[in-house]
This record gives structure tokens, sequence and C-alpha cells, in this order.
């Protein structure tokens, strides 16, 4: 269960610094073409660790499965 909330922990974290990157880069480098497609990577990725991260420590079983090995 410690591997599983480690991975969310990660997904959270990188979605976090996605965001700040894509709010930042255009600011820093403007030519940077590609800010707003981190930046919806970042959203989706803290929403989709969120939501795992509430379900798992709810008690339910996420993916199909109980226990992760």
């Amino acid at each position: 269960m410690q591997l599983y909330r480690n991975k969310v922990n990660i997904m959270v974290v990188l979605g976090i610094l996605l965001i700040v990157l894509g709010l930042l880069l255009p600011t820093l480098v403007p030519t940077f073409a590609f800010a707003h497609v981190l930046l919806v990577i970042g959203i989706i990725l803290l929403i989709v660790g969120l939501i795992l991260m509430v379900v798992g420590r709810m008690g339910h079983a996420v993916g199909g499965r109980r226990h992760y090995y």
C-alpha cells in the first residue's frame, strides 16, 4: 500500500510542477510555444492524482485490485 501512495504523491507533485512550469515559462522564454500543453497535462495529472489519493485513503479498491504488490 505504501508503494501506491508514493506513486500518487509523485503524480500530484509532478502535476503541480508542470502547472508552475506552464505558467512561468511563457514569461521567462517568450518564444516557448508549448506552455499551454504543460499546463493542461499538469492540471490533468493533479486532478487524477488527487482523485486516486482520496479513493485510496477511503479504503476502496482502485483499478480493480484491493492490494498492490
